[in-house]
């Protein structure tokens, strides 16, 4: 039966009428039984009826279920009928024998009501406990679940609403009951003034010991986690600064070097002309590889802090891989560029995109040892996917995911004294920022191709480029 059919059992009203109707339905059976066996025998026909008023309607109605039925039982049954009266001792036997097995028949019920009552409000209980602990220890910090969890524990106790707050607090109109913890407030549970002693007692002994540990644990482990992700910002935040000293210290000081010797060597009055415009020559390269390495750890730094947002538009991979291997200059001319005719354009920031392959062709190009580095570009189903080939010495599979890290180096040393180790870093913040992916495949000996790939809108073909500043 339907938990709120069984409370409205409850309702002294519908006792006295289920009472009533069940005697009046026990009579009327009992009148053709009198033709198969004797009348005082029928008794326990309205001891069924007593048993089903005590276990569904409670010990009331059924003690007076017991005694409407023992009045009926003599004034319908027992002769002389049609009064209250009883000629034969026996019957009176009978009666009285009735009248205590319908009373103990209706204690035994209720008691066996009462803990039915009981064991569905401790599952009740246990359940409202197994699905706070899903609600408070399932990911989302405590203050986030606090007023779905108060809902159902409302809803679980049967109160028209409950609150559980972080911390001491106060309501107008509220109980509050403290949720602590060997003496640590943790929260507390705010409840309707008006609730009743038995509930009360009941959120005191058995609710609030079960609320508070699980409440503590979920605001320790939200502590945990935050101290755990500040311990990791602050680790990385370390790891960064170290590697950047390390970048500071060799690859600034290795142009600046050179620049400060070239420029010492030009004051000096004894200088052909040849050895003038070399020494210029290098003034002005260091100047570019300091300027670049300047460039790559601003954009590395605006990628650590989240400030690169791509400003996404329309943009032809042509294009973007043709000014990629113009800025090369004259290593341009060992870039082989293989594209697919009418391919798609991507939905991207072509800054970024640019800067990204650029970085790979320097990489390619600074790699090669005797052929060229070769660039190809095709669009698949739902993808445009650029693969930039070197003729270098390849790398371990070991080595394949960790050069995308800030300031690695080759455990071969063989890109000692080149390179930050900053630019494929940014290739993949660069990527990942615009919806794409990049990865390196090598066999060593035989080069490394490194892998750019990006998604296409479905709508993609409708789409015209505006024309290029």
């Amino acid at each position: 039966m339907p938990r709120s059919a069984l409370r409205s059992l409850d309702r002294p009203l519908v006792g006295i009428l289920i009472a009533a109707l069940a005697v009046t339905v026990c009579t009327l059976v009992v009148f053709p039984l009198r033709e198969i066996a004797p009348p005082v025998s029928m008794g326990v026909v309205y001891l069924l009826g007593v048993l089903v008023v005590s276990i569904y309607c409670g010990l009331w109605p059924g003690l007076g279920a017991a005694v409407a039925s023992v009045a009926a039982f003599n004034f319908f049954h027992i002769p002389p009928t049609g009064q209250l009266d009883v000629a034969n001792s026996e019957n009176w036997v009978g009666l009285g024998v009735f009248l205590i097995a319908a009373v103990f028949a209706s204690s035994v019920a209720e008691q066996s009501r009462a803990r039915a009552r009981e064991a569905e409000m401790r599952r009740r209980e246990a359940d409202l406990v197994a699905q706070m602990a899903t609600d408070l220890l399932g990911g989302e910090a405590p203050a986030d679940t606090l007023d779905a969890a108060g809902r159902r524990l409302a809803a679980a106790v049967g109160l028209p609403r409950a609150e559980i707050v972080l911390g001491e607090a106060e309501r107008e109109g509220a109980l509050a009951l403290p949720l602590s913890l060997d003496d640590r407030r943790i929260g507390t549970l705010l409840v309707p003034q008006e609730s009743g002693g038995a509930m009360r007692e009941r959120l005191e002994t058995r609710v609030v010991p079960a609320l508070s540990p699980l409440l503590a644990a979920a605001v320790d482990r939200d502590e945990l986690i935050n101290t755990a992700v500040e311990a990791r910002a602050l680790r990385r935040s370390d790891e960064v600064k170290t590697a950047l000293l390390r970048a500071v210290s060799h690859d600034f000081r290795s142009p600046i070097t050179a620049i400060r010797t070239a420029g010492g060597a030009l004051e000096s009055q004894r200088l052909d002309e040849a050895d003038r415009l070399q020494l210029a020559a290098s003034v002005s390269a260091e100047s570019e590889r300091l300027a670049d390495l300047v460039d790559k750890l601003l954009d590395l730094s605006r990628l650590e802090a989240g400030h690169a947002q791509p400003r996404r538009d329309w943009c032809s991979i042509e294009e973007l891989v043709g000014v990629a291997v113009a800025g090369l200059g004259e290593d341009a001319a060992s870039v082989k560029v293989s594209i697919d005719p009418d391919l798609p354009y991507v939905n991207a920031d072509a800054a970024q995109l640019e800067r990204a392959i650029a970085n790979l062709l320097e990489n390619a190009v600074r790699f090669a040892d005797a052929g060229p580095a070769l660039v190809r570009a095709r669009a698949l189903e739902d993808r445009i996917v650029i693969r930039i080939v070197d003729s270098g010495p390849g790398l371990p599979m070991t080595e394949l995911d960790e050069i995308f890290e800030p300031f690695y180096r080759r455990a071969d040393g063989h890109d000692s004294g080149s390179g930050s180790g900053l630019g494929l870093a940014i290739v993949r913040g660069f990527v990942e920022l615009n919806g794409g992916r990049v990865w390196a495949e090598s066999v060593p000996g035989h080069g490394t191709t490194f892998v750019i790939e990006l998604p296409l809108e479905p709508d993609r073909g409708t789409v015209q480029l505006a024309p290029s500043s």
